[in-house]
C-alpha cells in the first residue's frame, strides 16, 4: 500500500507542476512587457490580494509534500523501533531515533509554510522557531551517535546476534525506493517557489534514502549469513552520517554536501 500511495501522490504533484508552467497554458504567447506591468502593478497595494491569492496556491504543492513527509516519518519510526526492540536490531533501533528527529524537522517545516501560506506569523518568529528546533535536532543526534556506539560495543564484547526482521527489510525498501522520489520532487517545487528550507529538507530526505540503503544492506546480510557481529558492524556505519548530520544542524546547513 505505502509504494503506490507514494508514487500517486507524486505523480498528482507532477500534474499540477506541469499545469502551472507557461508552455501547457492555452492563452497564446506569453506578452513581456504585460508581465512587466503586473509585476509593477503587484509591487502596490492594489494588488495585493491577488498576491496573497498567488502566495497560498503556490505553497499548496510543498504543504502536501511536507504531510506526506510527516505521516511516511510516523510510520517509519513506529515499524523501525518496534520491529528494531522485537528482533534485537540497534540498526534498526538507531533508524527509527533518527526518523524521529527528521519527524521533527518536518513537523517545523510544514508548520512554517502554513503560516507563510496564511500570513500569520513574522519572518523572524518564524526564523526563531527553526533555529531552536534545528539546534535541538542536532544534540539529539549527536546523543543518538553515542547510544549507538556504545550499543555497537556492548553487541561485539557480548557477541549479540539479532533476529531476522522482515518488516524491518520492508520498511528499508519502500523507504529506499520512496525517498529519493520523495526529495526530487521536493527541490522541483522549493525551485519553483524560490524555498531554501524546503530544498534543505529535501537534502534531508536524500540522507533519509541513502541511510535505508544501508539499513537494506545491513538487514539483508544479517538474515541471510546469520554473523552475529554483523548487526553491531553496520549499526557503526551510521555514526559518521548521524555526525554529520548533527553538526550541519547546529551550523543551520542542509546535509547536501
Amino acid at each position: 500500500m505505502a509504494i503506490p500511495l507514494l508514487v500517486f501522490q507524486l505523480q498528482w504533484l507532477h500534474n499540477e507542476r506541469r499545469l502551472l508552467t507557461p508552455e501547457n497554458h492555452t492563452l497564446g504567447p506569453v506578452n513581456r512587457n504585460e508581465i512587466s506591468d503586473k509585476q509593477s502593478c503587484c509591487e502596490t497595494d492594489s494588488c495585493d490580494g491577488k498576491g496573497a491569492h498567488s502566495q497560498k496556491e503556490s505553497i499548496k504543492p510543498a504543504l502536501r509534500l511536507e504531510s506526506i513527509t510527516v505521516v511516511w516519518m510516523v510510520i517509519e519510526v513506529v515499524v523501525a523501533v518496534g520491529a528494531g526492540v522485537a528482533a534485537g536490531s540497534l540498526l534498526l533501533v538507531a533508524f527509527g531515533i533518527d526518523s524521529v528527529i527528521e519527524l521533527i524537522s518536518a513537523s517545523v517545516l510544514f508548520w512554517r509554510l502554513q503560516k507563510e501560506a496564511r500570513g500569520g506569523a513574522s519572518n523572524a518568529s518564524i526564523e526563531r522557531v527553526e533555529r531552536r528546533a534545528s539546534r535541538i535536532s542536532g544534540y539529539l543526534l549527536y546523543a543518538l551517535s553515542g547510544y549507538v556506539v556504545l550499543q555497537a560495543v556492548y553487541g561485539l564484547t557480548h557477541e549479540h546476534h539479532a533476529e531476522t526482521s522482515f518488516s524491518g527489510i520492508a520498511i528499508a525498501v519502500v523507504a529506499a525506493l520512496g525517498m529519493p522520489l520523495l526529495a526530487r520532487a521536493k527541490i522541483l517545487v522549493a525551485d519553483e517557489i524560490g524555498s531554501r528550507a524546503l530544498r534543505a529538507d529535501a537534502m534531508e530526505t536524500f540522507t533519509c534514502g541513502y541511510l535505508s540503503w544501508v539499513l537494506l544492506a545491513g538487514l539483508a546480510a544479517n538474515a541471510l549469513l546469520h554473523w552475529w557481529w554483523l548487526d553491531a558492524a553496520a549499526s557503526l556505519v551510521v555514526v559518521p552520517l548521524l555526525l554529520k548530520e548533527a553538526r550541519e544542524a547546529l551550523k543551520g546547513e542542509c546535509s547536501c554536501h
